[in-house]
C-alpha cells in the first residue's frame, strides 16, 4: 500500500517493507568541540577535513549538524538524527541563545560597543546581537562575549567587519542552557539525559 496521507502510530502499528519490519533508529544527540579548520558538511569537494572526522570510531546512525560553524570558527556544535529537535533549536521563533567568545584585534571603547550593539545592515540583512560585553582586554587585543538570538550566515564576522573590527578567533561556548565545558577540542560525546531535559524545560 502506498498512501502518503496515511498516518501510522509507530507504537501500535507494524510497518514492513518486502517482509522486513521497519524499526525507527535510536535517537542520538551529540556535542562536538569543533576545531578551527574543519568544515560543517558531510562531504567536501575540496577534500578538506569535516566535522565528521570528530566522530571517527563511534558507532552511530547517520547524524547531521544542528546549524553551522564556518571553517575558521571553533567550539560547540550539536549533531543529531532527531529532525524535530534540530528544527526547534534552529527556529528563530524559539529564541535559543547562542553564546560566543570572540577575540578581536582592537581594544574596545564605548563608541565601538555602541556601534556594534546598534547592529549593521550587510547585503540587505540587518545583523544584530542580543548582547555584546567585554570579557577581558590585553595590550592590543580583547575578548568579547556576544549572544545571538539567531545565527545567520557568518553573522558575527559580518557584523564586526561592517564596523571595521577584525575577528582573530571565534568560539561558540553555549547553545541555550548547554555549555561547551571542558570537552577537549576535536572530541565528541553524547548528551546526558539531564542535558536533554534542559531543552525540554
Amino acid at each position: 500500500m502506498r498512501n502518503g496521507s496515511l498516518r501510522v502510530d509507530p507504537g501500535r502499528d507494524r510497518i514492513e517493507v518486502d517482509g522486513s519490519r521497519v524499526v525507527a533508529e535510536r535517537k542520538v544527540y551529540l556535542m562536538i568541540n569543533k576545531p578551527r579548520g574543519l568544515v560543517t558538511t558531510r562531504d567536501d569537494p575540496q577534500d578538506r577535513g569535516t566535522v565528521y572526522d570528530c566522530l571517527t570510531g563511534l558507532a552511530l546512525p547517520f547524524v547531521s549538524p544542528v546549524g553551522r560553524l564556518d571553517k575558521a570558527s571553533e567550539g560547540l556544535l550539536l549533531m543529531t538524527n532527531d529532525t524535530r529537535f534540530a528544527q526547534r533549536l534552529l527556529d528563530p521563533a524559539s529564541h535559543v541563545a547562542k553564546i560566543y567568545h570572540v577575540q578581536i584585534g582592537a581594544l574596545p571603547d564605548e563608541a565601538m560597543l555602541a556601534r556594534l550593539r546598534a547592529g549593521a545592515t550587510v547585503d540587505g540583512e540587518l545583523l544584530t546581537a542580543r548582547s555584546i560585553e567585554i570579557l577581558r582586554s590585553g595590550t592590543r587585543t580583547a575578548w568579547l562575549e556576544i549572544t545571538l538570538d539567531e545565527g545567520r550566515n557568518r553573522h558575527i564576522r559580518r557584523l564586526l567587519g561592517a564596523c571595521d573590527v577584525e575577528v582573530l578567533r571565534l568560539v561558540r561556548v553555549a547553545i541555550g542552557p548547554l555549555q561547551l565545558g571542558d570537552l577537549a577540542k576535536g572530541k565528541a560525546r553524547h548528551l546526558t539525559a539531564e542535558e536533554l531535559a534542559l531543552f525540554a524545560a
